[in-house]
């Protein structure tokens, strides 16, 4: 039987997501969890990895189950054996071929900016501080430039391992709301760090460093290295794919 998880995830003391041998990741702590369950080895598949310090909201794995267990055991008892930065929200089983990955139509971002003049204390893990003033109205303009397929190789990593540099944006963001400044980015994919780059060059658009069209000119330029530097990582948010209905997902990942 295969089955699809909601994962909720608090990156900060992670590696990001994908297993590794040297570190701590939600991957392996998830597989590992899975597997006290079933009382052999699991591994999952998920919607989209994210990197070292970056949460995940409601991201979707899928796994195929080599043991009968109840939905609820797989939800409470993978939960039960994870650290408490990690929780499994919701377990159902899918049509055997769904694939989280594959599977997914798009993917969503949500990136959080503090905006005061002191940092951050409750919230310092979730956010990225910043004193100047920002113009989330001139930031939001600016990344209209970035809807549609473009060629985003001026926010792209330079260890991006894609096999091309071209995306679709299907919506971008940017709004105020009180003391927080929110970027949220809908694509089919995204490119290593795209996000966070994107961020980087919003950032100095908002305080008024560069004009709205810097944006558009600089994918335009398709050069990373006049771009703005890449935003920190605590601010990111994996709010979670999205699926066509038929697949039968909760609400929060289904179009």
């Amino acid at each position: 039987m295969r089955i699809a998880l909601g994962i909720e995830y608090d990156g900060t003391d992670f590696l990001g997501w994908q297993r590794l041998t040297h570190g701590s990741t939600v991957q392996g702590a998830l597989e590992q969890a899975l597997s006290k369950v079933a009382a052999q080895p699991v591994e999952v598949t998920c919607a989209g990895r994210t990197d070292a310090g970056v949460h995940g909201r409601c991201q979707v794995v899928h796994f195929d189950a080599p043991v009968e267990r109840e939905m609820r055991g797989w939800l409470l008892g993978a939960t039960s054996n994870l650290p408490h930065s990690v929780a499994v929200l919701w377990a159902q089983p899918v049509a055997e071929d769904f694939h989280a990955r594959f599977s997914a139509r798009s993917r969503r971002y949500r990136y959080t900016v503090l905006n005061r003049q002191v940092r951050a204390a409750l919230d310092a893990r979730y956010v990225t501080w910043e004193r100047l003033p920002l113009d989330a109205a001139r930031m939001h303009a600016a990344a209209q430039a970035l809807v549609g397929e473009h060629d985003f190789s001026a926010f792209r990593a330079t260890s991006c391992q894609a096999a091309h540099p071209r995306r679709c944006v299907l919506a971008a963001g940017v709004r105020r709301e009180g003391e927080q400044v929110i970027v949220e980015i809908e694509a089919n994919a995204f490119l290593h760090h795209m996000v966070r780059n994107i961020v980087g060059s919003l950032l100095p658009v908002g305080r008024g460093e560069q004009p709205v069209e810097w944006v558009a000119e600089l994918l335009a330029g398709r050069n990373r290295e006049v771009a703005g530097p890449t935003a920190p990582s605590s601010g990111l948010t994996f709010l979670g794919p999205r699926y066509e209905a038929h697949w039968g997902l909760p609400a929060e990942v289904s179009q």
